[in-house]
């Protein structure tokens, strides 16, 4: 007689949605504590966090070294989740901050990222468009952002539908069709961002932003919005230059101002008008008003650091 034959792996096929999530500013961790002191705290602060997915009735897929991936049923779950897990990481290092944790730990920033859709569950894993669209989908989120996609939104209640705001269009690395991208309200979706003169004070709200490097040169009104800047190719003002991260900062349109974004590993710089102070962007967002230059992994005007020209512009002062 012939040995029995293994059953073949069931595969489930189902409408879900797929939640990423990464952990940001571990890297100064390791340079300040070492690699096995920060291996732990990073370990502590993803198991501490990844407490809010199955709070909420999620799966945890696995986890990806700074960050997880998990997969709920409603997607009014995983936007509980995304929501408690800045709330963890906020309780975490308020309470390192209180007992001296180095400023590495207080550093920590956490980025979520979510998409629904058809999904196929192999051997514990997920496959799908879903889940390549939120993972691709948190390179674009900023520091403390929950970015989810127009079908999570659709799946919401009124109530949870009313704290998201749109970011309209943005392309994804990999993928041919732009996908319509929401921002869940938080600590910085909620305000005006400030520059160094404080906040913009009220008035005519600009027309629109002028973007300038070497021989490109574009002009973006509201309904364009988000501007992603970025060496790759699908990137909305496009790069060409190893220095620039894929997808290296945001432009967006919130509260009658445009709002620049840092979703760099090597920072964003700004200098307004003919100023030489630099803004330092890392992971944080700034105003862009008047004109100046965006340096991109460099400050503006350093040699061999590209640098985009800025122009807020209102028409009725031409």
């Amino acid at each position: 007689m012939g040995g029995a034959k293994l059953a073949a792996p069931m595969t489930v096929i189902a409408e879900r949605t797929i939640l990423f999530a990464d952990l940001r500013g571990s890297t100064s961790l390791y340079e300040q504590l070492g690699n096995a002191e920060a291996t732990s705290v990073v370990t502590h602060t993803v198991t501490q966090v990844a407490r809010g997915v199955t709070d909420c009735g999620g799966q945890v897929v696995k986890t990806l070294g700074d960050g997880l991936m998990a997969i709920f049923v409603a997607a009014s779950d995983a936007v509980r989740a995304a929501q408690l897990m800045h709330e963890t990481l906020e309780g975490l290092v308020t309470r390192g901050s209180q007992r001296g944790a180095s400023a590495g730990l207080r550093g920590l920033k956490v980025q979520v990222a979510l998409a629904r859709g058809e999904v196929v569950e192999m051997g514990g894993d997920w496959f799908g468009d879903a889940v390549n669209v939120a993972a691709r989908l948190l390179d674009h989120a900023g520091d403390n952002e929950t970015l989810v996609t127009d079908e999570v939104l659709q799946s919401l209640g009124g109530e949870q539908r009313q704290r998201f705001r749109s970011l309209d269009w943005m392309h994804l690395r990999g993928r041919a069709e732009p996908v319509h991208v929401h921002l869940l309200g938080g600590s910085r979706g909620d305000t005006v961002a400030a520059t160094q003169f404080g906040a913009v004070a009220p008035g005519t709200e600009p027309d629109g932003i002028r973007l300038l490097w070497t021989t490109l040169d574009r002009t973006y009104i509201h309904d364009q919005l988000p501007v992603v800047l970025g060496r790759s190719p699908q990137a909305t003002f496009a790069i060409g230059d190893p220095r620039v991260s894929r997808s290296h900062a945001r432009i967006d349109w919130h509260g009658g101002v445009f709002q620049l974004t840092d979703l760099s590993y090597n920072g964003t710089y700004v200098c307004f008008g003919d100023s030489t102070e630099v803004v330092t962007l890392r992971r944080g967002s700034c105003t862009l008003h008047g004109n100046g230059r965006i340096g991109l992994g460099g400050t503006p005007g350093t040699a061999g650091s590209p640098s985009v020209r800025f122009e807020v512009l209102r028409y009725a002062d031409l």
